[in-house]
């Protein structure tokens, strides 16, 4: 699991996500985008103290499919919120694909603050 940081405000929450906008791959990105992480009411920057809504699964890219992006991003709270998504455990790949961070930033007024990516390939 990375080790994330960001320069927190006391009191605000925040939200953690990782993303893989190409799975299954860059030419055939059908499950866009895959969620690998997704972490909410996290007071401060440590996340293993907010609400782990799905739990991380590092970056596994499908052997021969090339290079895949992985996006972190954190995003300021309105306050400390309640999802109505699933908790989806590690080794659950049912309700990870198809996901939007935009969307699910919109539907909870979530403001980006940070981002980073890195690749990696099988």
């Amino acid at each position: 699991m990375p080790n994330i940081h960001w320069n927190p405000v006391v009191g605000n929450y925040y939200t953690l996500m990782m993303v893989d906008p190409d799975a299954p791959s860059r030419s055939d990105p059908k499950f866009r985008e895959w969620r690998h992480w997704l972490v909410g009411n996290i007071p401060g920057s440590d996340a293993s103290q907010g609400e782990t809504l799905t739990a991380y699964a590092g970056s596994t890219p499908p052997k021969g499919t090339g290079l895949h992006r992985y996006v972190l991003l954190v995003y300021k709270q309105p306050g400390k919120l309640t999802f109505d998504e699933p908790t989806l455990s590690s080794t659950s790949g049912k309700g990870r694909g198809n996901f939007s961070a935009k969307k699910f930033a919109a539907k909870y007024k979530l403001d980006l603050i940070a981002g980073n990516f890195f690749q990696a390939q099988s």
